[in-house]
């Protein structure tokens, strides 16, 4: 595990680290984020013992994998958002394993993971409380799928949930096999948790390697002094913040996907109260999502020795095993949040986009709203404009030059149409300055907090689509289709109220529609 950086020799963060920050971290110090944040902190800091506490997870996950193996059941598909999955991916694809990651309520994609060898399925469905109106519409879902096939769903469901949830009580009572993660751990937090471990142990991953290369970091990360790599990159990201250099830029030179992992661990845990740091992946090779005459971007290479050229004199590159890089990226953070006087480990703004989405949801009032234009198949919503293309302009009329940022939001296919990521790159080289791009509604356990209780310099361009084919929620008085239009819908009503532009552009046929939006670009 190394921590190599180039700052600028005098940069210090405005707010004072105290000396011993990270050894109060690791001993549960909750005071050190200030009285606000005390009660939150008290609760969530069991994160920097799990490299440890998790390791009695080890032995039963594998017997489990051998039993499932045994019976024929080796597709392993995890239904979770945020934290819940984001781990489990970059675990497996660095580990070389598959693993279906289905956090989508796009019926579309819901249809395609439903008929992908159902009867071989270990379906992992992982939330704190259960409660996750997402994850709970996918475990019914899934449940309908084997009774309808005529199988039993507690041959093929395993639940990671908190003890004594809601989800804990019903699942076992239903019959199903639980794992039970450490409480006081937030989902963001819980990479080397049950949430990360247990999906990943199921298919095929080597997670006592990975609890091992984490403990053997832990002994330095706890340490005081400048040689500690997580307080050095936490204090880095608190001066380069000062100096209003607020990007944090990834490029991922391993290539297993980490960058969407740390994405979400500082999104929301700095994006709060007006302040935050907007974490922007870039993936591998793709020089032009970032331009080189930004000069509020902090350059971060990870799986890397050697760090990034940057502007703004701000650079690293980190480097080491993967358990190790979860414990020193969550320490960072936790550091950072001093020098930005935010807690940490809340997500004020997560729950107000969920309950615009009830709103709309309960109210059907997500379909209602009438469209600005339409032409070509693509109806435009929340910019008067006469043409598609004045509409973008419009949009990109209100980005700063010098300190503003664009987010693409497609609530889209994730499976079926990979090819929306690739408008990142495109207004990337238009705009000159940082892009980022999320599938909806993934991407509102993740950058969702930052766009609306971060700084106010993001412009929000959101693409929804008619889907081939609706699909129900058993059990529920709503579809898919109907959810995550109301999912769409409730984020760009409380972007707006907090004064986001936002442009949503639905399309009737996202494939058809593409090649338009590549051009109108």
């Amino acid at each position: 595990m190394n921590v190599t950086l180039r700052v600028p020799a005098d940069a210090t963060p405005t707010t004072p680290i105290p000396a011993d920050v990270t050894s109060r971290i690791f001993a549960h110090d909750p005071a050190l984020w200030g009285p606000d944040a005390e009660g939150e902190a008290r609760i969530r800091l069991g994160w920097v013992d799990l490299a440890e506490t998790s390791r009695a997870l080890v032995e039963s996950i594998l017997d489990l994998r051998a039993t499932l193996q045994a019976r024929g059941l080796s597709h392993v598909v995890l239904c979770g958002m945020g934290g819940s999955s984001l781990a489990p991916e970059v675990i497996c694809t660095a580990a070389g394993v598959p693993l279906t990651v289905l956090d989508s309520s796009h019926p579309d994609t819901v249809r395609t993971a439903l008929a992908d060898r159902l009867a071989e399925s270990i379906v992992v469905v992982s939330s704190k409380s259960g409660g996750t109106v997402e994850t709970d519409s996918l475990l019914r879902a899934y449940e309908s799928a084997f009774e309808q096939a005529g199988l039993n769903p507690a041959d093929h469901l395993v639940i990671v949930t908190d003890p004594d949830s809601p989800f804990d009580r019903e699942a076992t009572a239903a019959g199903y096999t639980v794992f039970r993660a450490d409480p006081n751990v937030g989902g963001r937090y819980s990479a080397l948790s049950a949430f990360g471990l247990v999906p990943s142990g199921l298919a095929g991953a080597d997670i006592e390697t990975l609890l091992a290369d984490a403990h053997h970091a832990r002994s330095v990360l706890s340490s005081d002094g400048d040689e500690n790599p997580g307080r050095v990159l936490g204090s880095a990201l608190g001066a380069a913040y000062s100096r209003g250099v607020d990007k944090l830029v990834l490029f991922d030179a391993s290539g297993v996907g980490l960058g969407d992992w740390v994405e979400q661990l500082v999104a929301e845990s700095t994006g709060k109260i007006g302040e935050g740091i907007l974490p922007v992946v870039v993936p591998s090779g793709d020089a032009a999502n970032f331009s080189p005459s930004i000069a509020d971007g902090f350059l971060v290479a990870t799986g890397s020795s050697e760090p990034p050229t940057a502007l703004s004199g701000f650079s690293a590159a980190v480097d080491g095993p993967l358990g190790a890089q979860f414990l020193l990226w969550e320490t960072a953070v936790a550091v950072a949040g001093l020098a930005l006087r935010i807690n940490p480990f809340d997500q004020p703004d997560v729950e107000s986009a969920k309950q615009a989405a009830r709103t709309f949801l309960t109210a059907e009032s997500s379909s209602s709203e009438k469209p600005m234009l339409s032409v070509d198949g693509i109806s435009l919503f929340g910019i008067a404009a006469t043409s598609l293309a004045e509409a973008i302009d419009q949009l990109l009329s209100r980005l700063d030059s010098s300190n503003g940022y664009v987010a693409i939001q497609a609530y889209l296919d994730r499976f079926g149409q990979p090819g929306y990521a690739e408008l990142r790159e495109l207004l990337a080289e238009r705009t000159e300055r940082p892009v980022t791009f999320g599938w909806g509604p993934r991407f509102l356990h993740s950058t969702g907090q930052l766009h609306k209780g971060g700084p106010a310099t993001g412009v929000f361009l959101q693409i929804t689509d008619t889907p081939a084919e609706d699909l129900a929620v058993p059990g529920r008085d709503f579809t898919f289709g109907s959810f995550i239009a109301a999912q769409a819908a409730g984020d760009a009503h409380v972007l707006r109220d907090h004064g986001r532009p936002v442009l949503r552009l639905h399309l009737e046929d996202a494939e058809d529609a593409l090649p338009i939006l590549r051009a109108l670009i």
